[in-house]
């Protein structure tokens, strides 16, 4: 480096440590020696932020602040978002509003399941009500819009859970729904709809990707028997692919230039398992002239998730299916390296740090493997005693009448680890009414 540039490069300010949307959609870069690789409950938790209400959204990070959502109510009338103080875990602030489309607060409904995403000066909050509101950094409001009564109350039975993704100026929603489905976009400074593309009726709870294909931005939709590729600026549609079945629950990340995965479940009962069969693939966009390319070089039959959505890493695909299974493919080929088990099912996308993964089991273990074709563990983390769960804000007893709803609350019966956000020094794990933020604690004062 030259010495204007490393005096430039000291002069000029860092971007601060950020997590700002779903899936780290625009993280910084994370130091790896920065994260513990073992933690209990008595080694290396820094401190357990304890929420009103129940939420499944991931933590957001900025700087030295951290921001999540819960609802709240027998009707989930109350919506929180809160600010978190990354050193120490306080809460700074909390804003409350009422519901726009109140719905019953149910094991079988989502409880403030889509992700806020923050950006220098804003932290922007949707909840599955259709409600989105803008907060500055100190909480601060400064609009709130309801897509239900702007459009209409969405009528999925299981609610919607699908994150926002942010471009500089707007915040762009997908409401996949029984009844009118659509894309959105919303302008950052104010709420108004900048452009809005409707898409055909459906049931799906995926999130949207913001992706660079072929040199162009494109919001990137892969959803209940369809991948479609929207303009971000204008709502365009810009192509789809349709070999592609059960996609109801994962997003499209990155698998390196021009490239994404794209993935599907078998469904509980297998009722998705043809079209799973030939969906959980790498997808490849090119351009043709005027016309989009779109390739599928290769297949997994075998790797399907449940809500993890596959990612890249040191040029290895990684998969994390119902049962805790993860498939190891290398990403340019598609040979499947290994199948092994962990411990737990995983709800939360792993996150990949260095030369480790962090696999964040639905019952308190975190697996922790080594990157790369071999398996190797590396780690197995409790967050809480077996004996001794954290105390959890969740939904009044439901009916058991049926056999289905006994089966859905003995799933959700005990607490679950729904997602993790990580910057350098600090990796958090959001349960249903809890933050947990992992550090190294050596040293620091009890």
């Amino acid at each position: 480096m030259s010495p204007l540039l490393l005096l430039l490069s000291l002069l000029l300010p860092a971007d601060p440590p950020a997590w700002p949307g779903f899936l780290g959609a625009g993280a910084t870069p994370i130091e790896p020696a920065s994260i513990p690789l073992n933690w209990s409950p008595t080694q290396n938790v820094a401190w357990d932020a304890s929420l009103p209400g129940h939420g499944q959204s991931s933590p957001v990070i900025w700087n030295d602040r951290a921001f999540v959502t819960t609802v709240e109510g027998d009707n989930k009338e109350i919506c929180h978002t809160l600010c978190i103080a990354l050193a120490d875990g306080k809460i700074l602030w909390d804003h409350k509003h009422q519901s726009t489309a109140p719905d019953p607060n149910s094991v079988y409904i989502s409880r403030a399941a889509p992700t806020p995403v923050v950006d220098a000066g804003h932290v922007f909050a949707f909840f599955e009500s259709g409600d989105l509101v803008a907060l500055t950094h100190d909480g601060q409001h400064v609009w709130t819009t309801s897509l239900s009564r702007k459009y209409a109350k969405f009528t999925n039975k299981f609610g919607l859970s699908g994150s926002p993704v942010q471009t500089d100026s707007s915040v762009i929603i997908l409401a996949d729904d029984e009844g009118p489905s659509y894309l959105v976009a919303l302008s950052k400074a104010d709420g108004s709809v900048l452009w809005k593309t409707d898409r055909t009726s459906r049931t799906s709870w995926s999130s949207p990707a913001l992706l660079t294909l072929a040199g162009q931005p494109q919001v990137v939709v892969s959803s209940a028997g369809t991948i479609d590729a929207y303009d971000p600026a204008t709502g365009k549609l810009l192509w789809t692919y349709s070999d592609i079945g059960g996609n109801t629950a994962t997003t499209p990340l990155p698998a390196g230039p021009d490239a994404f995965f794209t993935a599907a479940s078998p469904g509980r009962t297998g009722e998705n398992s043809e079209g799973a069969k030939k969906s959980n693939a790498l997808i490849r966009v090119s351009r043709d002239g005027d016309s989009w390319k779109i390739e599928k070089p290769w297949m997994s039959p075998e790797a399907t998730p449940s809500w993890a959505s596959p990612f890249v890493h040191q040029g290895y695909a990684y998969w994390v299916n119902r049962v805790g299974v993860v498939y190891c493919i290398d990403v340019v080929t598609g040979e499947q390296k290994y199948a092994q088990r962990t411990k737990q099912s995983c709800w939360a996308t792993p996150i990949p740090i260095g030369d480790r993964i962090y696999f964040f089991g639905k019952e308190g273990t975190t697996t922790v493997l080594a990157a790369g074709p071999e398996f190797r563990q590396l780690a197995v983390n409790e967050l809480w005693p077996a004996d001794a769960p954290p105390s959890d804000n969740g939904a009044p007893k439901a009916d058991e009448t049926s056999t289905e709803r006994k089966q859905a609350n003995a799933m959700f019966s005990g607490p679950t680890q729904y997602a993790a956000a990580a910057v350098s020094g600090s990796l958090l794990i959001r349960v249903g009414s809890h933050v947990f933020c992992i550090r190294d604690t050596a040293g620091q004062k009890p």
